[in-house]
């Protein structure tokens, strides 16, 4: 189901804190029950915030359809392609111990 007023109030949220973009996709990945497609909503989002879908695409060096199709809630992206968007959003993947305090507390 798409829900654009839904859509479009968390881009502008995004836009407006890029730190709570953040909070929303570390707390995803905490999850041990985290569903990928719901963090693909997310990251689909933030591209909208952060310039755009054709923007961040290029910037990653990947085709903006094919971007659009990777960051559908089907979608699943190669670590390449999935770490070449976060870059061109400014953000990486890192990996740290199950005991670390939370990155986002």
């Amino acid at each position: 189901m798409n829900d654009k007023p839904h859509d479009d109030a968390m881009i502008e949220m995004y836009r407006k804190d890029p730190e709570f973009a953040r909070q929303v996709i570390n707390s995803i990945l905490e999850d041990e029950n985290g569903d990928q497609g719901e963090l693909l909503v997310i990251l689909r989002q933030m591209a909208s915030a952060f310039g755009g879908v054709p923007a961040i695409a290029a910037q990653a060096h990947l085709n903006p359809t094919q971007l659009y199709r990777t960051l559908s809630p089907e979608g699943n992206p190669a670590l390449s392609s999935l770490s070449a968007i976060l870059k061109a959003m400014g953000l990486r993947l890192a990996v740290l111990p199950m005991n670390a305090p939370s990155a986002h507390a």
